[in-house]
């Protein structure tokens, strides 16, 4: 009797199977080369300098350490909206410390970082033993620390810090990088060895795929994101130190739009807002982007609001792309535009146009009435 064998041979992947894993890089580096294309034909003399290149990294280094933070934080479907008072509160506490009460500038640094991750370890336990959502959570926690910073500062601002703090904020090594880029792309290294070759890595992906799955595996939820949100603080109490050494100055309001710009990046870079997908160096890529695209506004002289029109119009883009490319339906041969015409997307298409037309036939109403002119 004959005998066989069954070999399975693997079936062949698509184009879009293969490429899953490096989406969140293809994304932001796409937009960065087209934002690059774009700049090479309104303004290549004064964008595509070494000096433009290297203000690019400066405004994007204090972001960076905070987009580490937040990438492990998201990755556990998790979300921080309190880092821009927690950078400024643990800064302000460094600052005090260090010139009203003579303390080392060494001593002081650490002191903002060790305040942070004790801020960011309160916001944890909000979320995980009080039970509160993390947006609210830390939405309130944000009230709170900012509140704690004006009643400190009492509307001082504080300056003239030491040089070693100058040097980590604006500092360079002769003939190399920044000092602040050098700490930014340290941290992201760091970031990247931890998600990828550690289990802290490992659990917080578990947890943000399942995790009702990863606590019946034995790993401590609860601990696991409250080490995370403690380690958002002490990153974002760097990133304070940071600013202050980059300003050369202090004060209760500062870093006040930090989260949203470091949450931003670290979505635009590939992390889901759903968990368990993340990608540090798409991280990186995402805060280089929202730098880029600053530069760029600010290069053509477009109004400072602007840049956040711009920004806003990258994240909608990016988190669209992603999520079409993580479905399990890319028929690219027509698939999406035949899911733009069906007949539910079609009755929302023309709602929205009916309101734009109200609006307009409202202005045009207004512009033919008479009215009395107010000055």
């Amino acid at each position: 009797m004959d005998a066989t064998t069954n070999i399975q041979v693997p079936a062949r992947q698509s184009f879009m199977e293969r490429i899953n894993p490096y989406v969140s890089i293809f994304g932001p580096l796409l937009m960065i080369a087209m934002l690059m294309v774009f700049m090479l034909l309104v303004e290549p003399a004064r964008f595509f300098r070494l000096s433009n290149f290297e203000i690019v990294l400066m405004e994007a280094a204090m972001f960076m350490p905070m987009a580490v933070g937040m990438t492990f934080v998201i990755a556990q479907r998790g979300i921080d909206l309190s880092i821009g008072s927690i950078a400024a509160l643990s800064a302000l506490i460094m600052a005090f410390m260090i010139k009203q009460y003579g303390f080392s500038p060494y001593v002081g640094i650490l002191i903002a970082i060790t305040v942070g991750a004790t801020l960011g370890a309160i916001n944890g336990m909000v979320v995980t033993k009080l039970n509160v959502p993390d947006l609210i959570g830390t939405m309130a926690m944000d009230l709170i620390y900012r509140g704690i910073a004006l009643v400190l500062a009492k509307g001082l601002v504080l300056a003239k810090f030491p040089e070693i703090i100058k040097v980590i904020g604006r500092g360079r090594i002769e003939g190399f990088l920044p000092v602040p880029v050098l700490i930014g792309i340290f941290t992201i290294v760091a970031g990247y060895f931890v998600l990828t070759r550690t289990f802290f890595g490992r659990y917080a992906l578990g947890i943000g795929s399942d995790p009702e799955a990863a606590e019946m595996a034995g790993i401590a939820v609860d601990r696991q994101r409250v080490y995370a949100y403690s380690l958002m603080g002490a990153l974002a109490g760097l990133g304070g130190v940071m600013l202050a050494g980059k300003l050369n100055s202090i004060q209760a309001t500062s870093a006040s739009f930090l989260n949203l710009h470091v949450i931003a990046a670290v979505v635009v870079g590939g992390t889901s807002l759903f968990g368990g997908r993340a990608s540090m160096l798409g991280a990186f890529c995402g805060v280089i982007l929202l730098a880029m695209i600053t530069n760029a506004t600010i290069i053509l002289r477009i109004e400072f609001f602007w840049q956040s029109v711009a920004a806003g119009i990258v994240i909608v883009v990016s988190v669209a792309a992603y999520s079409w490319l993580q479905s399990k339906d890319k028929d690219v041969t027509g698939n999406l535009w035949a899911k733009i015409g069906s007949r539910q997307n079609l009755s929302i298409l023309k709602f929205i146009g009916g309101l734009i037309a109200a609006l307009i036939a409202l202005f045009i109403l207004g512009a033919a009435l008479p009215g009395a002119a107010t000055t």
